[in-house]
């Protein structure tokens, strides 16, 4: 999870989140060569007081700063457009998980399973152990399985929310009366924490996201457990 004074990402914990990690290692190595390369024209324009006249009128420099941009966001907008089709691809899920945005709290409901429904909301700060975060943890984990495809189908009863994992590099608008798709696919157990990231009122920031993955094996021990108390 994030921590504080952190300047990069939180680790990722899914293989969209590791591409796009990568694309904004490279975007961002682009960008500092550009930089560079103006920073240095601006100052040698400065401190020099030569002139040279060839520069002046040049048809090879201006095919030169017409073609080099365009290469340029070529070597950007592939590796883009890359990803977006990787995060929008849904393929033979193991697991739908359907998310219901309320004010202010979540409802997961497990699809696979009749009748498999929880409310997640935070905990409130008194009520907090130690080793729980504040505005983060909740009473009801959603529990998936590691290495495993997951589906999540967002929408929301009231007002616009959205439901977002930085960490498993997941961010999808839930709108009522709309059922919109996600996917994902958790590399290594841990616990994820997001939050709400659309303006829906005032709680807005008090209804947290926490996805919880566990091997199969747990998974399966929890449902069942899950079941019985319902």
């Amino acid at each position: 999870m994030a921590h504080p004074s952190q300047l990069g990402f939180q680790d990722a914990a899914s293989p969209v989140m590791e591409e796009l990690i990568h694309f904004h290692d490279h975007a961002l190595m682009i960008v500092i060569l550009i930089s560079t390369f103006v920073l240095y024209i601006l100052v040698a324009m400065v401190s020099t007081k030569l002139t040279n006249m060839y520069i002046l009128d040049s048809q090879e420099i201006e095919i030169i700063w017409t073609v080099l941009p365009a290469v340029i966001l070529i070597l950007i907008a592939l590796p883009s457009l890359r990803i977006l089709y990787l995060m929008d691809e849904v393929t033979n899920p193991h697991l739908t998980v359907k998310a219901i945005g309320h004010q202010w709290y979540w409802t997961y409901e497990y699809t696979d399973y009749q009748e498999f429904s929880f409310d997640s909301y935070m905990i409130p700060t008194q009520d907090l152990t130690p080793g729980m975060f504040r505005l983060l943890d909740v009473d009801h984990r959603m529990v998936v399985p590691t290495e495993a495809p997951v589906r999540v189908l967002v929408t929301a009863e009231d007002v616009l929310h959205s439901w977002a994992v930085p960490a498993l590099g997941v961010k999808m608008d839930a709108v009522p009366g709309r059922l919109n798709q996600t996917a994902f696919i958790t590399s290594r157990p841990g616990v994820f924490y997001g939050q709400c990231s659309e303006i829906c009122g005032a709680n807005h920031s008090f209804m947290p996201i926490a996805v919880e993955a566990v091997p199969l094996n747990y998974f399966q021990d929890w449902s069942l457990l899950m079941l019985e108390d319902l």
